[in-house]
């Protein structure tokens, strides 16, 4: 009788598994079609001049300006300067973020004092601060990679914050009355308990790391995808502007799925 059970239930799974994997590629199929159908549509009216092809180029001009930019602007340099300036400020955006939750979740009275000022620094228009963050770091990576981490900093703390303080409390009033102690709680309960909202500061901060870094090349940067961009418009090369846009959106997408690859092996681990 188990037998049989047990092969009902494998027949089941598969089902389940045959479903999912069909519901997968139905899904990757209608992105796919629904960005060609897109593609197709904005080509054919920038050719038939129903949109102005000069203000919003079109999918065969932007293939030729990103071939063009191998040859004539070095594209494989200004992504690289992007990508550095991005990579290296997400990486410390995300360091500063969970080691700062930790302190003000250890420390209830110093969240009590840090808080509104992490609220007014989270509301406060970065870019303001570009003339000041110039002079402290001159026109270089550092003031980019500065404001890279200046954008997205905040928002980390309070997602690793808000995860750490939503821990279970009967969880952890039961690791107290077995006798453990507040680092004993932190690293057996606390820390594990909040890899998926580790997981979504990360998640978050891709897209907070590359707002941050373009935001610096558009003041500071004499290289870059963001300088490119800002190149292009004051010179009226749209195509150029699109083109690097594409690019960023590309970048950005790879970078994601490289943290939603991290979570798989993470949930891989854990189970």
């Amino acid at each position: 009788m188990k037998k049989k059970q047990v092969k009902n239930l494998s027949f089941g799974h598969a089902l389940y598994l045959k479903k999912l994997k069909r519901e997968t590629i139905t899904v990757w199929s209608l992105r796919f079609t629904l960005l060609g159908a897109f593609l197709v549509l904005w080509e054919m009216l920038a050719n038939a001049s129903i949109i102005d092809p000069f203000i919003t180029s079109s999918p065969s001009r932007i293939i030729k300006t990103i071939a063009n930019l191998f040859y004539e602007y070095n594209l494989i340099y200004h992504i690289g300067v992007t990508l550095s300036e991005t990579v290296i400020g997400f990486i410390i955006t995300a360091l500063i973020g969970t080691i700062v939750a930790l302190i003000l979740w250890w420390s209830e009275t110093l969240r009590r004092v840090l808080e509104p000022y992490i609220v007014v620094l989270n509301s406060l228009p970065k870019i303001a601060l570009g003339p000041m963050i110039i002079i402290w770091f001159g026109s270089g990576s550092k003031a980019i990679i500065f404001m890279t981490v200046l954008i997205g900093v905040i928002v980390a703390i309070i997602t690793m914050m808000n995860g750490f303080l939503s821990t279970d409390d009967n969880k952890v009033t039961l690791l107290k009355s077995m006798g453990a102690n507040k680092f004993q709680i932190l690293t057996k309960l606390v820390i594990p308990g909040n890899l998926p909202t580790f997981i979504s500061m990360l998640k978050i901060s891709v897209g907070m790391a590359w707002i941050g870094s373009i935001m610096g090349e558009y003041l500071v940067s004499r290289a870059g995808l963001g300088y490119l961009i800002v190149y292009g418009g004051q010179v009226f090369k749209l195509d150029l502007v699109m083109a690097s846009t594409i690019i960023l959106c590309l970048l950005a997408t790879v970078m994601y799925a490289l943290v939603v690859l991290l979570e798989k092996i993470i949930i891989k681990h854990k189970n």
